[in-house]
């Protein structure tokens, strides 16, 4: 668990009790999803923070004391809640608003949560317990959920009625702009529904991590991956290269992908270990880097999901 440290968070809450105004109601979304569906269900209705906003990547986030200050004081937090976010549990036992309403997405998903996989050729850790390891690993819960317009429409809907507990007033506006939203998330995933049935392929090679699991079986799509979505590696062994090219050849695939921030090195790699050579190497944005500046010139979540059907397209088609 990613510790915090207790002197600085005490002066913080000090700080933080002491300097607390009445306003509006203020929201923390850890991640840029998370965000941009406050964003749309809320407007400009509350005061709404961005945690991770200068390109930090999820996995790798440490939460600094003005950080623990924003969750501590807000009214309502929202957070994804799988391994990444072990931080949370010592930010919130540290909180100063007794009413704060806490939202964890991985909770709010239920029965639809899936648990990571490992499939054949990706890499993962190994020791003498390799067993028990590799079951332990089985029952990691992926936490990529935003990565799925399907979810996104069920969680829309678990943020609206969160609002609507945290500022009651506004709460039926709250509900209807989370269905106008879900409208708009519904036809984008025809769309997505609609590419991937009329593909040329079925089947997708990242040499990179895959944190797409979500959205690859909403629309039945098969994929081999280097590395698992949380996973902490980042050189992968000769054996899996062989494995992907090989793929790569066997299923005359179009394309490597990879998501954004990587070198691309990797993807590299195995498409100049087959015979071919001519693979495209194309990047799907998992949103876990976006950053604040990112805000500024527009991105929404729809806007890059848009950008990820492009994508996606390329990659399927011959």
């Amino acid at each position: 668990m990613k510790k915090l440290i207790p002197g600085v968070i005490a002066l913080v809450m000090l700080f933080a009790m002491n300097s607390i105004a009445v306003a509006e109601t203020s929201v923390v979304a850890t991640i840029f999803p998370v965000y941009d569906w406050v964003r749309e269900v809320a407007g400009d209705d509350v005061d709404l923070t961005l945690l991770l906003d200068n390109g930090v990547d999820l996995h790798s986030y440490q939460p600094t004391a003005q950080d623990i200050m924003k969750v501590a004081t807000c009214d309502m937090f929202v957070y994804v809640g799988g391994e990444s976010d072990d931080w949370v549990e010592d930010a919130l036992s540290e909180a100063v608003n007794p009413d704060m309403v806490v939202v964890n997405l991985v909770e709010a998903m239920g029965e639809d949560i899936k648990m990571e996989e490992i499939v054949e050729g990706m890499e993962h850790e190994e020791d003498e317990h390799e067993a028990d390891a590799h079951e332990d690993h089985e029952d990691e819960a992926d936490e990529h959920v935003w990565l799925s317009l399907r979810n996104a429409q069920k969680l829309v809907k678990v943020l609206a009625s969160a609002l609507g507990e945290a500022d009651p007033a506004n709460a039926g506006r709250y509900a209807a702009n989370a269905d106008a939203y879900a409208e708009k998330l519904a036809a984008l995933d025809a769309e997505y529904t609609a590419v991937c049935e009329g593909a040329d392929y079925d089947t997708l090679l990242f040499g990179d991590r895959f944190p797409f699991r979500y959205l690859t079986d909403d629309y039945g799509l098969k994929y081999y991956a280097a590395f698992s979505g949380c996973s902490a590696e980042s050189e992968a062994s000769f054996e899996t290269v062989v494995f992907l090219a090989g793929k790569l050849e066997e299923l005359q695939l179009p394309a490597v992908m990879t998501i954004e921030g990587s070198d691309g090195r990797l993807a590299e790699t195995v498409v100049q270990a087959t015979g071919s050579r001519d693979a495209k190497i194309l990047t799907l944005d998992s949103m876990q880097s976006t950053t604040g500046e990112d805000l500024k010139n527009g991105a929404t979540y729809l806007s890059i999901m848009e950008e990820n059907l492009e994508v996606l397209r390329q990659a399927l088609a011959k």
